[in-house]
């Protein structure tokens, strides 16, 4: 296996570079693994070359792939204002981009670890100001964050540790706090691949988003859902359930190594509360299927699974993946289980065995990355292929503000 298996040929105009409007409205391509006991071909399926087929939807159909008593699990995190873009005494423009707050460091949380540009000119000592409105601050607007280098981070290309301090009052007349100052000076960072959106940051948020802010990126696959669908599932009799993962920016990071299995999964933090462990339980021990609501849930919900705890009973296992030899139905042992402010750095590969998620709703990855392998250890690597070579020839959108995939 070699990290070029994950490549595949996208033209620059099928990457989106807008939201689809209303968020239901984009395009669904629907993967059925054709798995013995699983949905049947549709009439209207295109077959792949390496097995299984796909359909051709829009994602307000997705209800009609799901069951009563299916479970969606879906990350509830909240993209935080964590691009700042300001200036250094010199008058060079410096960005810095929030990746987590190091409370190892500084209990009161303000020293965080980023990425800084331009990296080669900011080293530890260099003071960097930001202005109210941040990239778009006007002449004279006055500086509300002050940011000081501390040190380099270990092994990442422009990561720094960086001391900031707020500056000045906030509209109440008080001194203004830390958080204050991130959003009165920071904007929702993008992807690097969307370039001049300057519509409502809010289309990078979910609809079921929590307030508190903690990620660098959005989970993207839940872009699509509207109150309202998310509704009409719960009324069909589908469990709604949701999971944090703190997403961070190394998630648009590609594998550079030739060897998939020598990249570094970066570490990020997530919770699986009880009540979720319990709606797992509940759904797998009728019979019915656990959906994860993009990768970061798959991750969340897998991240979750103890090897070394007693099997439930019937044992949790994913569809595909009976009869693994690490498999709870197998071996007689391992579950799901609650995490609380836990960290992962779990790196799912073809080989991989899932064992709590059974479906997966998603949106189509970069190549080469660590998502493309991640989808293809639920699916085939050559029927993923097969399904985004088929959906390059269907003009759908890819990356964040694309169109999305079923994988059943």
């Amino acid at each position: 296996m070699r990290t070029d298996d994950f490549d595949y040929n996208l033209p620059d105009e099928l990457i989106a570079q807008a939201p689809a409007e209303p968020r239901d409205s984009c395009r669904l391509l629907v993967l059925n693994r054709e798995l013995e006991g699983g949905p049947a071909r549709a009439a209207d399926a295109v077959a792949l070359a390496h097995g299984g087929s796909v359909e051709h939807r829009h994602f307000y159909d997705i209800i009609d792939y799901l069951e009563p008593g299916d479970l969606l699990v879906a990350n509830q995190t909240r993209v935080m204002p964590a691009r700042l873009i300001g200036k250094k005494p010199t008058g060079g423009v410096a960005e810095t981009l929030l990746l987590r707050r190091r409370e190892d460091i500084d209990a009161l949380g303000h020293v965080w670890e980023c990425l800084v540009n331009p990296g080669k000119r900011l080293k530890p000592g260099n003071v960097v100001e930001y202005r109210a409105g941040g990239l778009l601050a006007p002449e004279g607007s006055p500086v509300v964050l002050r940011a000081e280098i501390v040190d380099f981070v270990d092994d990442s290309k422009g990561g720094r540790l960086v001391r900031f301090e707020p500056v000045g009052a906030n509209e109440q007349g008080e001194p203004r706090t830390l958080d204050e100052a991130i959003h009165a000076a920071g904007h929702v960072p993008l992807p690097p691949y969307i370039t001049g959106y300057e519509g409502d940051p809010e289309k990078y948020q979910t609809v079921y988003a929590m307030s508190e802010e903690h990620s660098a990126a959005a989970p993207t696959a839940g872009l699509h859902f509207t109150p309202e669908l998310i509704e009409r599932i719960k009324a069909k009799g589908c469990g709604w359930a949701t999971v944090e993962l703190e997403v961070g920016i190394d998630t648009f990071r590609l594998v550079e190594e030739d060897d998939p299995a020598e990249h570094v999964m970066h570490t990020e933090r997530y919770h699986v509360p009880a009540e979720v462990v319990e709606a797992v339980h509940a759904a797998k021990a009728a019979g019915h299927r656990v959906i994860a609501v993009g990768t970061t849930a798959v991750r969340s919900l897998e991240s979750a699974w103890d090897a070394n705890t007693a099997a439930s009973v019937p044992p949790v296992t994913a569809r595909g993946f009976e009869g693994r030899e690490d498999g709870a139905d197998m071996c007689g042992a391992g579950d799901i289980v609650t995490r609380e402010d836990a960290t992962t750095n779990l790196y799912l590969m073809p080989g991989s065995t899932y064992h709590v998620v059974d479906a997966l709703i998603t949106n189509f990855h970069v190549p080469r990355s660590t998502l493309m392998m991640l989808v293809s250890a639920l699916a085939t690597r050559d029927q993923v292929i097969d399904a985004y070579e088929e959906a390059v020839r269907e003009s759908y959108r890819f990356f964040s503000f694309g169109d999305a995939m079923l994988i059943e």
